[in-house]
């Protein structure tokens, strides 16, 4: 099965030196599942002929807000849809959870209550589940149809499922310990507020529930292709 990883932003220079960019920590989190996988980097406007290119879709996290108007976003929306009307499943990570339910009929803003960053804990469907976060963004409506399957004290809406075909989660599976610790003093600093760096830099070897979450996503993504 090719899964197709729409990129839409790049790691900071540490990061991709010394981890790899965020292509890479999608395809090291779902190893072992028999996928092949083929990015677009649609942040520099490359995009995929069609929903039909690949079996199934990713869309990775992003500096970048659902909201800003970037040249490359309208037309993601457009594949989202496509994507949707031809029955493919797509799993969202935190910019990809916020833009597809911007282009499902949702909203996103920039949430008052500040920042989400380190390990933290969600309820949901599956019980408590413990993921590291990054955001200040956040869906604040959630469009018809979809279904809230994790949620937190901060981040109300902070997994959504569309009936079997669309997971999207805010949090980021995909971030290991050092990718958290390498965010931590390349792009916090002047951005986060110092208390909640001091945090995450305690927490930021909290063992958390990404594995199960790696479980979740290539799931749906096997069953999509046993329905096909």
């Amino acid at each position: 099965m090719k899964i197709g990883i729409l990129q839409t932003g790049h790691a900071p220079d540490e990061i991709r030196d010394a981890i790899g960019d965020y292509p890479k920590l999608f395809t090291q989190l779902l190893d072992g599942n028999g996928f092949t996988f083929e990015t677009f980097p649609v942040v520099d406007g490359v995009f995929p002929d069609s929903a039909t290119t690949c079996d199934g879709w990713l869309i990775t996290g992003s500096r970048h807000g659902a909201y800003e108007d970037h040249a490359w976003i309208p037309p993601l929306e457009d594949l989202i849809r496509e994507i949707r009307d031809t029955g493919r499943p797509l799993v969202g990570v935190c910019f990809g959870h916020q833009i597809i339910a911007q282009a499902l009929g949702g909203k996103v803003e920039k949430f008052s209550g500040g920042w989400s960053v380190g390990a933290t804990r969600y309820t949901g469907d599956a019980g408590d589940v413990t993921l590291n976060a990054w955001h200040q963004d956040q869906v604040t409506q959630v469009p018809e149809g979809a279904r809230v399957v994790a949620s937190s004290p901060f981040c109300e809406n902070a997994a959504l499922l569309y009936g079997d075909k669309i997971y999207t989660v805010q949090a980021h599976p995909e971030f290991t310990a050092p990718v958290v610790a390498s965010l931590l003093a390349t792009r916090a600093p002047g951005v986060v507020p110092p208390d909640l760096i001091d945090a995450a830099h305690s927490a930021v070897d909290t063992p958390t529930t990404a594995q199960a979450e790696a479980d979740r996503m290539a799931a749906l993504f096997k069953g999509s292709q046993n329905d096909s």
